[in-house]
Order: C-alpha cells, then sequence, then structure tokens
C-alpha cells in the first residue's frame, strides 16, 4: 500500500515530524482497512489518520480496524487490545471481535474474563458472543464457567437459538458432562441437523460410541435429514464397535448419492473397513480415491497394523513418501507400532531422525510410541534417552519403559523407574503392574513381587485382573517355587483360564516336575483345545525327567491327533531397510539357496565347537534321525541368523523377530554361534527378549 507523507512547518525547537496524507481516503474505508492492510504497519497508518480525521468515531469503522489486527493480521493482537481498552464506551460487536480472537489465539481464559467484564459493563451479549465464549470454555474444559455462560444464555432469551444451543451442547460435552448436553439436546424444540451434530460429536469426543450408533438409527426413525459430517461421526462409532453391517450401509449411500469426492467421509469409510477387519475392502476404497492427503494414508496404514498386517503397513508407508506427502504425527505412531511389531530398526530409526529434523512437537502420544517401538527393537538405552527428552510423560509412557526394560531382562533397572515414578507422584495403573511383576519375573525377584502383588490393591486400590495372577505364578515358577505356584491358582478368588495353567506347564519343564505338569495339562485341555507347544511342552519334561518312553507317548498322541501348530514358524530381520521373512523349511521364497547353504555351512561350524541338535524339537513328520535333525536346523531363526551372517559385515549385530517361543534347539544353537561368529544376537520371540552374546543368554536359560 502506497501513503504519501508531506513535512509540515514547526518551530526550531521541535524536532521535524511527518504526518501520513491519504489521498482521497475512501468514505467508507472498510475494504481498505481488512484487504489493503497487510502489515501493523499499513493499519498504523491508516489508524492515524482515522484519528486525525475523527473518522474512528464511527463505530463500524472501529470495528473494522480491531478486525483487521485482531483477526486477520498476524501477530497484531497486541495491538487490538490497545485499540479496544482506548474505547470509551465498547458495542457488543467490539467485544465480539476480541472474544473471538483471544478464544481462536490461545488465549481462552482472557476471553471467559473479557466476557465476565462485558456483563460487568451491562454490554448485552448476542449470539456470537455467546459461542465464542462457550468455545473458549470448551478448549480449557472450563465447566463452572461454562455453566455460568449458560445462565446468562437463558436470562437473555437465547436457549432455543440453534446456533448458540449447538456450541452450549459441545462444550458440555468437551468437559465430560454429556448427561447434561443430552438434556440440553432434549430440550430444543426444534432440532436441525447441526443440532444432531453437536451430540453426535459430543459421544464420539467421549468415545461412547454405542449411542452414535444409537442416535443416528433415532434420526433415520424420524426421517432427518442428515449431512456428510453426520456420516463421518457414525463410521468413526461403526468402526469402534465393528458394526459393519450399518458402515456398510453408508458406504452404499455415499456411492449411491455422488458423495465420494469428499476426501474426509471416504477416508472414514476406509477407516471403518480396517477397523471391522475388513482390510482387503478397505484398500480397494483407498485406491481409488482421486486424491488422498495425508490422513487418508494414515488411516489405511493404521488398518494395516490393527489387522497384524505390518510388513504391508510399511510397505504403504514407502508409496506414502514417493508420493511426497509428509507424515504427521498419527502417520509416525501407527509407522512405529508396525517398526515394533517386526523388529523394523532401521525404519524406525529413520522416523526418529524425521521427527527431530523436522522439529516435531515430541508429544506424550508420539513419545510412548518411541519408547515402545525401541524397547520392542531391544534398544533400551534408545528407549530412556527418548523417555528423557520428552518435555512431558503421563502413566503410558512411564509403563512404556517399564515394560522395556522388563522384557529385555533389565528388570531390577525396571524396578528403579517405579519407585522413580511414584517419588515423582504418578500413580500406576494396571498395566504398569504388569509391567513390574514382569520385572520382577525376569529379574527372579520373588519377595518384591509378592509385596507388588499384595500393594497393588492395598496402596492403589487396583483390583487384580487374570493377568496379575498369570504374573505371579511366572514369578514362583522361575524361582523353582513350583508346589507355591500350584497352590498360589488353588487359591485364586477367580477362576484361573488356561494362560495361567500354561504358565505354570513351562515352569515344570525347567524344574522336571512331571506331576504338576500333568495336571497343569489337564486343565488346560479343560479350558480349550490344547495346542502343539503344549504337548511340547509335556514330552520334553517327560524327557528331561529320563521317562523317554512318556515323553515319546506324547508325541506319537500328537501324531494321532494331527494336532499341528497354530501358526507356522516365521522369523523376520531387517537389512539396509529392507525386511526378509523367513519360514521353518520353506524353500520357495527369493535367495532360498543361497539362505540353505549358509545355514548348512553355519551348522557345520556350530557342531565343531560342539553343538548337538535336540532332535525332540524336530517335525513331528519326521521319522528317521537325519529328517529330524534337517527338520531342526531349518527353524525359522536359524535362517535368518544364517542370512544376516553373511549379509551383514563381522561384528555387526542382528536383531531377529520370531512370532514363536524360541525352542530349546534354537537357543542352544544361537548362544553357540554368538560365540563362534562373534556376534551380539538379538532374537525377540512372542514372550520375551533374548540377548545372545559369547556364548550365553540373558534369559539365563529359562524362558
Amino acid at each position: 500500500m502506497v501513503l504519501t507523507t508531506l513535512p509540515i512547518s514547526i518551530s526550531p525547537a521541535k524536532a521535524l515530524t511527518a504526518i501520513t496524507v491519504i489521498p482521497q481516503f475512501p468514505q467508507n474505508p472498510k475494504t481498505l482497512i481488512l484487504h489493503r492492510c497487510k502489515t501493523t504497519r499499513d493499519l498504523n497508518q491508516v489508524h492515524a489518520h482515522l484519528i486525525k480525521t475523527r473518522l474512528l468515531l464511527s463505530p463500524s469503522i472501529t470495528e473494522n480496524l480491531l478486525e483487521s489486527a485482531a483477526l486477520i493480521l498476524p501477530n497484531a493482537m497486541d495491538y487490538a487490545l490497545s485499540i479496544f481498552h482506548n474505547l470509551e464506551e465498547p458495542d457488543s460487536l467490539a467485544y465480539n471481535i476480541i472474544i473471538r480472537s483471544l478464544t481462536f489465539k490461545q488465549s481462552p481464559l482472557n476471553a471467559i474474563v473479557l466476557f465476565n467484564k462485558m456483563v460487568e459493563n451491562s454490554v448485552q451479549p448476542d449470539e456470537f458472543t455467546f459461542s465464542s465464549v462457550l468455545k473458549a470454555c470448551s478448549r480449557v474444559r472450563a465447566l463452572e464457567e461454562g455453566e455460568q455462560v449458560h445462565a446468562h444464555i437463558v436470562k437473555c432469551g437465547f436457549k432455543s437459538n440453534g446456533f448458540v444451543v449447538n456450541t452450549l451442547i459441545h462444550m458440555y460435552a468437551t468437559c465430560g458432562e454429556l448427561e447434561v448436553a443430552r438434556q440440553v439436546f432434549d430440550g430444543l424444540p426444534e432440532r436441525n441437523v447441526m443440532a444432531w451434530n453437536s451430540m453426535l460429536a459430543g459421544y464420539v469426543k467421549n468415545e461412547r460410541w454405542g449411542e452414535v450408533v444409537e442416535l443416528f438409527r433415532r434420526m433415520l426413525e424420524l426421517d432427518i435429514g442428515f449431512d456428510e459430517v453426520t456420516l463421518i461421526s457414525v463410521l468413526t462409532a461403526c468402526g469402534r464397535v465393528a458394526n459393519l453391517e450399518l458402515g456398510e450401509w453408508i458406504g452404499g449411500y455415499i456411492e449411491a448419492n455422488g458423495l465420494k469426492g469428499n476426501i474426509a467421509l471416504v477416508t472414514s469409510l476406509v477407516d471403518m473397513y480396517a477397523k471391522c477387519g475388513q482390510v482387503d475392502k478397505a484398500r480397494r476404497i483407498f485406491d481409488g480415491m482421486d486424491r488422498r492427503d495425508v490422513v487418508a494414508w494414515s488411516a489405511m496404514i493404521s488398518g494395516y497394523g490393527q489387522a497384524n498386517r505390518c510388513r504391508e503397513a510399511l510397505d504403504l508407508f514407502h508409496d506414502m513418501q514417493k508420493a511426497n506427502v509428509d507424515p504427521n504425527e498419527v502417520t509416525m505412531v501407527s509407522v512405529l507400532y508396525s517398526c515394533g511389531v517386526l523388529g523394523a530398526l532401521d525404519t524406525g530409526k529413520w522416523v526418529d531422525f524425521y521427527v527431530k529434523k523436522k522439529k516435531m512437537k515430541l508429544t506424550v502420544t508420539l513419545g510412548t510410541a518411541l519408547i515402545d517401538f525401541y524397547g520392542k527393537c531391544g534398544c533400551v538405552d534408545d528407549s530412556v534417552e527418548v523417555f528423557n527428552r520428552m518435555p512431558s510423560v503421563n502413566v503410558f509412557s512411564w509403563t512404556a519403559l517399564i515394560q522395556g526394560l522388563a522384557s529385555n531382562g533389565q528388570g531390577k533397572r525396571a524396578l528403579e523407574y517405579f519407585k522413580l515414578m511414584q517419588e515423582k507422584n504418578i500413580k500406576p495403573n494396571d498395566v504398569t503392574f504388569i509391567a513390574v511383576l514382569s520385572a520382577c519375573s525376569h529379574a527372579g525377584l520373588v519377595d518384591e513381587g509378592r509385596n507388588l502383588f499384595v500393594s497393588m490393591n492395598k496402596d492403589f486400590g487396583i483390583e487384580p485382573r487374570i493377568e496379575h495372577y498369570g504374573s505371579m505364578v511366572d514369578i514362583l515358577g522361575r524361582a523353582g517355587l513350583i508346589e507355591e505356584a500350584y497352590q498360589f491358582i488353588r487359591n485364586m478368588p477367580i477362576q484361573p483360564n488356561a494362560v495361567v495353567w500354561r504358565t505354570l506347564l513351562a515352569s515344570c519343564r525347567a524344574k522336571k516336575n512331571v506331576e504338576i505338569g500333568e495336571e497343569a495339562l489337564q486343565q488346560i485341555i479343560s479350558f480349550e483345545t490344547p495346542h502343539s507347544g503344549d504337548y511340547i511342552l509335556l514330552s520334553n519334561i517327560y524327557a528331561s525327567a529320563g521317562r523317554r518312553e512318556d515323553a515319546l507317548r506324547v508325541r506319537n498322541q500328537m501324531k494321532e491327533k494331527r494336532i499341528e501348530k497354530v501358526a507356522p514358524g516365521c522369523s523376520v530381520i531387517q537389512l539396509d531397510g529392507m525386511i526378509y521373512e523367513f519360514f521353518a523349511e520353506n524353500k520357495v521364497y527369493p535367495h532360498s539357496e543361497e539362505v540353505y547353504n549358509a545355514t548348512h555351512d553355519m551348522m557345520k561350524q556350530i557342531e565343531a565347537a560342539g553343538y548337538v541338535p535336540n532332535t525332540a524339537n524336530g517335525r513331528l513328520d519326521a521319522e528317521e534321525d537325519d529328517m529330524q535333525q534337517a527338520s531342526v536346523s531349518h527353524h525359522s531363526e536359524k535362517l535368518a541368523i544364517a542370512f544376516g551372517l553373511i549379509r551383514t559385515r563381522p561384528g555387526t549385530t542382528l536383531r531377529i523377530s520370531k512370532n514363536l517361543r524360541v525352542c530349546t534347539d534354537c537357543h542352544n544353537a544361537t548362544k553357540i554361534i554368538s560365540k563362534v561368529f562373534n556376534r551380539e544376537i538379538i532374537v525377540r520371540d512372542w514372550n520375551r527378549f533374548h540377548h545372545f552374546k559369547e556364548g550365553s543368554c540373558s534369559c539365563n536359560d529359562y524362558w
């Protein structure tokens, strides 16, 4: 904006100054103020002219000036407030502009204070005043102040104003007062679609998914017209409660009414199908979208992760990068989850690097996801580093750190952080106690475990769940207190499940307790159809106790009953950003010949170092000794380790993730491999981490 300045004659005693002259200043300067003022300096020059010409006395022109400073120009809020405070008698429009600006410029408390001043000065609020101040109350969850505003709404005759009441419903819902919000909603003489959407949004915000579905069905019964905002709320609820039928009906409505151009709506449809287990259908809809924003990509990546199709989640993330779509926090959390499941350390480290490079805020959610990821990859020091750099942490962050330390065999360190957590006045939850009991189990801290089990109810009012009882059985069993563990189960106030008895069965294997092991298996059979691992555990108990005929009998029973593994053994290793999967005795994949040759050479070298195959861990259908020996040598983790040995430099740490429990033979073999090849090998099975180094394992041969 070009303004002309002319010097004026003044006395020599005063410094020369200049006044702004605006040729042909418009009678109605609204356009000039709202559209041509691009900076505070521009506005300041116009402001000076308005003062000089006394046009500032016009309320409408003053409000234009306020609107420009408070709502349009960046970083001009202080200037707007100085204008406002110099008004002799600001009217409701002036108050509205400042209240609205304070609400949306991160000063909602000041907006509430200004509203109270407005009332004290007997300035009549209007519907825009109430809407803005209620939004301010919502932002800081100021329920008491919101209730006071509600009283003014009734007093001023706005209790039936749809615009005001919609914001009132939102305020109560945001403050967790859903019943009051519903009373306000039900009290409306006429409810338009905005009112219905406000109530639905309130239920969504409070994760009351059943009420969302119920309210939408009520809309349909009353033949109330709905819009795309309605459908987004309902699809979100359908995904959470797995209501595929209603979700599919909405999908058909979207198709029939040509609404597929609405990215937000179609993204909600993708999310609904993924959460209902229809991941492939979600992907087809995703692929059919004309435009895909970061929310759409994040929804699909999250869908794959929730369906435990984590490799596809990471593949899609790489496609997202190729499409030059910048990830956001939601994307990162989903990717880190999949990286943790797969043990994809390289990809997860890239996420951490990206967060630092882009200076993304390390929120509690993102930081906790990083802690969990590093813990699941066996990098507990990195977990601690993330925890220490987080600006704020909550109980979930502490729990993720404690769990990571516990599962990596650092039980005492985990308990130190649990103690520090209490010193920081962070109250543990039920999941925290599962983590600390696990820490006691892995570290052999029996007395500490007993005390913590009693403390969770006595000191924190947390009623033990079946998982806590199972953890105590594990603590006692690992310590060799099999009889005490058995009596503990018998005295449980809640019925033990198969998992609890299976934990005891595993303890019997290590301590060669045949009698209790037999009963544990019978108890498992009474709850569910046992899987192969249960029979193998009992067979190993017999074998370790010298009862080889009984061991053979159990394995023959497995053959007769055709009991097979629930899932085939699968091991994953990530090298140079690529994820490689290996299945036991599967030769149909790239590099198979190379892998099997490397495995053969590896087995020969460890045999020379004293390794003796445990053929009891071979396939049940492998009849001959040589077949059984070949079977155990081709377990998935051995294939993954051999591949890692030939594809990495000497001394490189190998990280393997396996979907099943590591068998005895692979555990013994990996100990020797770590010594023969001078490698640290970190194996994560379904239960815990095994850090193999120089011929020993962090689990001390108990897992």
